[in-house]
């Protein structure tokens, strides 16, 4: 999948915000203004497909292998739909690192982009005030309006004069792995054959450890079970069911697939796919085709859930190298 790409501009601002969104096709909206939403979901889908293609995986299997990615400066992680565009970017560039940094933060640490470097446009949410009037009574009322705005980060990697420095702490083997399990406070039954969350009665059910090829495969599966249970109205009561319909199963099922991932990435395990995950891939296909908010919907509760996990085991996502 080609990233969102951009060579060094010579009219980027010193907020490392440039013009218009470089590497994104020209999606139009309303007006036959650049949509970023859509420019971006269509980024996200072309991902799953090409990785359908590949092996039948969707692409972030095995992209949380360095990690979760971190702003180099401030050392705060990426979160959402933002490390599903870092993961994809890093794994077609081959870069290791998981740290990444605007054009304007490399030069305050000192350094500065390689030459014909090309950046990945990550994005967030702003808003604006605007005055809205009452159809009724004609008064008019300043309201906040939210809208999604882009802005290209680098990879270490493609950085010269600054010093690896902060560093993301990974938590590695299945010691880190079971203090998660445990300390989430879930009613965890190791039996039979399928692994499942039955909200009825607040339960995962897992099979027997024996049963999986390997240890990062029952880890994986593990979490993609808490994701689920992050969702239980007690808890991050997660309920698409309104907007989504007969397909609100295959959505929940999208935010357990990345949660998973966030997680594993966040332990130092590489995520194994179970075996029915491929069957969901039309359906997440459809939803995302459909919806063009849906992949920023899905990311962003995986985050949270994957928040809630590490917060619940004390695990700071972040943290300065000792």
């Amino acid at each position: 999948m080609p990233a969102h790409t951009q060579a060094i501009p010579a009219n980027l601002n010193d907020t490392g915000v440039p013009p218009v969104p470089p590497g994104l096709t020209q999606e139009q909206g309303k007006g036959g203004k650049f949509d970023l939403y859509q420019a971006t979901t269509n980024r996200i889908i072309e991902a799953i497909e090409q990785g359908v293609k590949r092996d039948g995986k969707p692409l972030w299997f095995g992209a949380g292998a360095t990690g979760m990615p971190y702003n180099r400066k401030s050392g705060k992680a990426y979160s959402g739909v933002n490390v599903l565009m870092l993961w994809f970017a890093a794994m077609e560039a081959g870069f290791s690192s998981s740290a990444w940094l605007t054009y304007k933060q490399a030069g305050e640490l000192g350094g500065h982009i390689k030459k014909g470097s090309k950046g990945v446009q990550v994005v967030y949410f702003s808003t604006i005030e605007r005055d809205h009037t009452d159809s009724e009574t004609g008064e008019i009322e300043a309201r906040q309006v939210g809208f999604l705005k882009s802005y290209t980060v680098f990879n270490l990697e493609q950085c010269e004069g600054i010093e690896t420095g902060i560093e993301r702490r990974t938590f590695h083997g299945n010691e880190a792995a079971e203090a998660v399990m445990q300390a989430s406070g879930a009613t965890i039954i190791e039996q039979g054959g399928k692994a499942f969350f039955r909200p009825s009665i607040d339960e995962i059910y897992l099979p027997e450890r024996s049963r999986f090829v390997s240890d990062e495969a029952f880890y994986s599966v593990a979490m993609h079970e808490l994701t689920h249970w992050t969702g239980h109205k007690s808890r991050l009561a997660r309920d698409f069911s309104g907007r989504f319909g007969t397909e609100a199963y295959a959505f929940e099922e999208l935010i357990a697939e990345l949660g998973a991932a966030f997680c594993c990435a966040d332990l130092g395990l590489i995520p194994a796919t179970m075996d029915d995950h491929a069957s969901y891939i039309d359906s997440w296909l459809k939803v995302l085709k459909h919806d063009k908010k849906a992949i920023f919907t899905a990311a962003s509760q995986a985050s949270k859930a994957h928040a809630f996990l590490m917060e619940k085991a004390a695990a700071e996502p972040m943290k300065a190298a000792a």
